[in-house]
């Protein structure tokens, strides 16, 4: 249950921003929030991430698809710990709010550009759909490192002797 809160608590967080940056913003031209390490600039990316893979919108669509079903009837069902739920809701909610705008936004269904407009200067220009990826995603990297054994289950902590 907590993934899928999270999952559309995050889903809107996502399209709530978007829309904002959408009336507040012009499309190519910065607003310093915190200089200079952050500043919003509105684009419409056409690909992935760093803008790789123009022209594979509907590609990206399917893959966001399909890795929505397989969180939802795969993965979900096998979550064990809360930090697994976390996860598998912030990966959802990344995936499920750049799969709205690839399906919804200009210039056509299923070619939709992704709305970005967090810039980090020097890096990248993303949304809080691609935040949420990250999050999850390292999560997932250090919670199966950290957290649990071979077998996904929570690792125990040895006792020390006084």
């Amino acid at each position: 249950m907590l993934a899928v809160g999270l999952w559309l608590i995050g889903l809107a967080a996502d399209q709530v921003t978007k829309l904002a940056a959408l009336a507040n913003l012009e499309p190519h031209q910065s607003v310093e929030v915190l200089e200079p390490v952050l500043r919003f600039t509105l684009i419409f990316n056409p690909g992935a991430a760093f803008g790789m893979g123009e022209g594979a919108t509907v590609i990206f669509a399917i893959f966001a698809v399909i890795a929505t079903l397989v969180c939802l009837f795969v993965v979900l069902p096998r979550v064990k710990r809360v930090w697994h739920g976390i996860a598998l809701g912030l990966l959802l909610a990344g995936i499920t709010g750049n799969l709205v705008d690839r399906m919804f936004q200009p210039p056509s269904f299923l070619h939709g550009h992704v709305i970005d407009f967090i810039q980090v200067p020097g890096f990248a220009i993303l949304n809080v759909a691609d935040i949420f990826i990250t999050v999850g995603a390292g999560l997932v990297i250090l919670g199966s490192l950290l957290w649990d054994d071979e077998h996904g289950n929570a690792k125990q902590r040895k006792k020390e002797r006084v």
